[in-house]
């Protein structure tokens, strides 16, 4: 959904937000805060008793250090806060009260970059729709001394995600080139994500020489495959980058080969430096101790490739340092993308929407084997507003009525039924926490141990029959909560609940109107969704739905795996089980619950009416959110174009330009590992749209070409213009710890992708592509071969100037841009001209063929930019 949503009338309060929160705060700063005023009043034991007995019991959670501090028992860490935006101008605040009256933060929002504002993982505290904000030095006012993170949490995802991005409005996007183009406010911008899954560890504890085989961890020899004798240790992982904590896994015991099997996602980061690992040895009620770390160079790491192995656990201080004291395994993924403007997109957006999203999915899937570009072409559906009717009218063709395919429908994994659990999993998300997570995290935190099967258990037939009580008793209970929350089912999800369920009705009847085979189908086609794909599954793995902090342990997911049965069970109309006696229990909660469940496929495919009017009380509709996009509408103008598109789009958070970034990248690396055939083949939709994605191409590759020209020569006419003196007093702060500028090298810190083995072997392949996939020019042939996500290693003097035009325009404007004190164009401005010249690569060689278009760029007095295409060009 677009700022082109319903307003509210608002005037002078649009430049005023407020918000109650929790706020995170140190056991350091807590000390010199005042304490929440406590009733003097002496309680009866009447009231006493009836005040114990109203506090729900908590749920426990699996214990986690949190390592920026260890508060003494009973502490409050999380304490309601009331957070409030001030819009002045030429600046903005954050001001942070603690008891509504003691001011604990004063936050420079406009000296901030967007990667100062990201969510926070909730393995960090265990909690979920947090946000986190970097700040030091003259960025904010502190009542403390501290100058740690600061994390806030808010009551729903709705409001977390309308700060989020509110907060990010008035902050810095991080973008390059900022002069040359002063109708879009630069040339593009920047986006990087790490995702990480810990799989499992072994030979924790064992001391043994660190041997680096050749310098690479994911090659192993046949000793360090061995198994050494168990150490019983309890131990986690600290995720940090760049020096800073992102996440955690939960606590585990390292004996033998302990899996963890838990994912991270770290979006919105600033430019890379390193990933490091630590793994932590906890005991109790004494401070982790450190085994040892593994620590990742992502500067130069492998771009949008899932790369998995085992990485040794190195101690890097004392007098150990240098010994390997493990294993872990772990798969890692980096993404690094060049974002233009979105009118750069404007060809291959209109190549996108001139088809159904699932007939681009079916051909990325057969023909360029890409399959991991369908959450980004849902994204773009989304935005769009048109994937809930691309999915009803796939679904038109899926199901075709024959009486050989009711038995098996929708049961194989399909592009509609892959579309399917995409959709539901993005619009479901909150419907599900509410309709099982507290259940499933109380099992888990009680270790309920279920058992029905005598030959797995070993037990007498009396505790079976208790096994089979407990089971039927937690399926009550997930059941009672499940139903209790049908009415929470979000209104795309009914949509596409009420075609599937009418569209199932009219194909498989008889002319006269009589059933074909089962009665039930309709029914059972709706379940074969909402349950097999989406709640079940949730109920086996609740770790990969984000309803649990890790992995269930083995009893536990047994336990868990014989809910998911019966469950599954209700969901079929199906009250038939196992003919033992023992199991007549479920037999009888099956027979007692189908009426219910009939009634939860009904009303969770039947949508309900008017549900987006402003007075339905839907998120979309909420008055904190409708305030926020009325102010980035009247904001709007004022904004260049680059920065106004680095601001997501609310409700759900989405950049659009990033997406179409991430599809044409991938549909590139993807063409120039399958390559073209001799074969002439006719020109479809799918040759169209790489021809599109290979005009964006050439579009980033001129603008990272312009702006190495432009840094090599700073002395450049219109470039003496000082920057204005009222915005120029942030100019000296210092930067945030997780901002571009903060954490310098000595070398150029000019984001670089590293070259991955599809750079040096194109692979032939079995589905050739057409010969329109192959550049028409030489030129284009060049360009086929850019990397994404890479940006130039250039060196140029420092200079603090503005165009003219850059100037004018910027005092004009009538509020709220700021030039920017530190922009992203200032980060390669700390090497020194003179620095040594790096080595050319093998891409410069073959820029320098006289056949290619682009080798004139290169004469004499352009060979101070030949640096820009290492790293972005490489050989075919």
């Amino acid at each position: 959904m677009s700022f082109k949503e319903s307003r509210i009338p608002e005037e002078a309060s649009l430049r005023e937000f407020i918000v109650s929160a929790e706020l995170y705060v140190p056991s350091t700063a807590a000390l010199g805060l005042r304490k929440p005023a406590v009733s003097r009043r002496k309680a009866n034991r009447k009231e006493l008793r009836k005040s114990v007995e109203d506090v729900p019991k908590k749920i426990k959670e699996k214990s986690s250090w949190i390592s920026l501090t260890r508060s003494p028992p009973g502490s409050v860490q999380w304490r309601p806060a009331t957070c409030k935006i001030l819009d002045e101008d030429d600046h903005c605040l954050l001001n942070i009260y603690l008891d509504e009256t003691i001011l604990y933060q004063t936050v420079y929002l406009h000296m901030l970059n967007h990667t100062d504002i990201r969510y926070a993982d909730p393995s960090s505290f265990l909690r979920k729709n947090c946000i986190g904000i970097s700040s030091a030095g003259r960025q904010r006012w502190s009542s403390g001394l501290g100058s740690e993170q600061i994390y806030l949490h808010f009551g729903d995802t709705d409001v977390c995600n309308t700060w989020l991005v509110l907060l990010r409005s008035y902050a810095r996007a991080e973008i390059y080139g900022q002069p040359c183009v002063p109708s879009d406010g630069g040339l593009y911008r920047m986006w990087r994500q790490v995702e990480l899954t810990v799989l499992q560890a072994r030979n924790l504890g064992h001391q043994k020489p660190f041997v680096d085989a050749s310098a690479s961890s994911l090659t192993l020899g046949e000793d360090s495959r061995m198994e050494s004798d168990p150490v019983d240790l309890d131990v986690f992982c600290e995720i940090q980058i760049n020096d800073n904590v992102c996440g955690r896994t939960t606590v585990i015991k390292g004996i033998g080969s302990p899996d963890w099997h838990e994912n991270f996602l770290f979006a919105d980061l600033p430019p890379f430096e390193a990933l490091e690992v630590l793994l932590w040895k906890e005991k109790r009620l004494v401070k982790p101790t450190l085994l040892g770390s593994i620590r990742i160079a992502l500067a130069n790491f492998r771009r949008s490739e899932d790369v998995e192995g085992w990485f040794p656990v190195i101690q890097s201080s004392g007098f150990l340092a240098g010994i390997q004291v493990g294993e872990i395994r772990m798969k890692l993924k980096v993404h690094e993308e060049i974002i233009l403007p979105h009118s750069s997109y404007s060809g291959m957006l209109a190549v996108l929407h001139s088809r159904n999203v699932l007939e681009w999915m079916g051909d990325f899937e057969r023909k360029l084997q890409l399959r991991t570009l369908s959450e980004q072409l849902v994204f773009i559906a989304i935005a769009k507003g048109v994937l809930v009717e691309h999915i009803t009218e796939y679904a038109d063709r899926e199901v075709d009525g024959t009486p050989s395919s009711h038995s098996t429908l929708f049961r194989g994994n399909t592009i509609f039924t892959k579309t399917m659990e995409l959709a539901m999993a993005f619009y479901g998300r909150a419907f599900l926490e509410a309709s099982i997570g507290r259940i499933i995290r109380q099992i888990c935190s009680e270790k309920i141990t279920i058992e029905v099967d005598p030959n797995r258990s070993g037990k007498s037939s009396k505790d079976v029959e208790r096994g089979v009580e407990l089971l039927v008793e937690w399926c009550q209970t997930l059941w009672d909560s499940i139903y209790a929350h049908r009415g929470d089912c979000p209104h795309e999800m009914r949509k596409l609940f009420e075609h599937i369920r009418k569209l199932v009705e009219t194909r498989y009847k008889k002319k006269d109107g009589r059933d074909t085979q089962n009665k039930e189908l309709p029914w059972q086609s709706v379940s074969a969704f909402c349950f097999l794909r989406f709640i079940v599954p949730a109920i086996l793995h609740p770790h990969l739905f984000g309803l649990t902090p890790g992995l269930p342990s083995t009893t536990v997911q047994r336990s868990l795996t014989l809910i998911a049965k019966v469950i599954q069970s209700l969901a079929n109309l199906n009250v038939t089980v196992r003919k033992e006696e023992y199991m007549r229990g479920v037999k009888n909660f099956l027979r007692q619950n189908l009426p219910a469940m009939m009634d939860y496929i009904l009303v969770v495919s039947t949508p309900i009416h008017d549900t987006y009017s402003p007075h339905s009380g839907h998120p979309a509709f909420s008055h904190q959110r409708l305030k926020v996009v009325n102010s980035l509408h009247q904001r709007g103008p004022t904004i260049p174009v680059l920065e106004r598109e680095a601001v997501p789009l609310l409700p759900h958070v989405l950049d659009i330009p990033r997406h179409l970034a991430c599809v044409s990248s991938s549909l590139m690396r993807s063409a120039r590992l399958v390559g073209s055939k001799a074969n002439p083949v006719e020109k479809d939709h799918l040759s169209d749209l790489c021809s599109r994605c290979f005009e964006v191409e050439e579009i980033a590759l001129r603008r990272v070409s312009q702006l190495a020209t432009v840094e090599s020569h700073p002395a450049a006419p219109r470039w003496d213009v000082p920057r204005p003196r009222l915005l120029d007093k942030t100019r000296h702060s210092p930067p945030s710890p997780t901002s571009p500028v903060g954490r310098m090298h000595p070398q150029s810190f000019r984001p670089s992708t590293a070259p991955s083995p599809s750079d040096q072997l194109l692979p032939t392949s079995s589905h050739p592509l057409p010969d329109s996939f192959s550049p028409p020019n030489p030129s284009r042939g060049d360009l086929a071969v850019l990397r994404r996500g890479s940006v130039p290693e250039t060196s140029s003097c420092e200079s603090s100037t503005f165009p003219e035009d850059r100037v004018s325009r910027t005092l004009s404007r009538p509020r709220f841009l700021r030039p920017k004190s530190v922009s992203a164009d200032s980060i390669s401005t700390s090497t020194s001209i003179s620095a040594e010249p790096h080595a050319p690569s093998p891409s410069v060689h073959l820029l320098r063929n006289p056949d290619a278009a682009s080798a004139a760029a290169f004469d004499e007095s352009g060979k101070k930019t030949k640096g820009i295409f290492n790293g972005l060009l490489i050989r075919r």
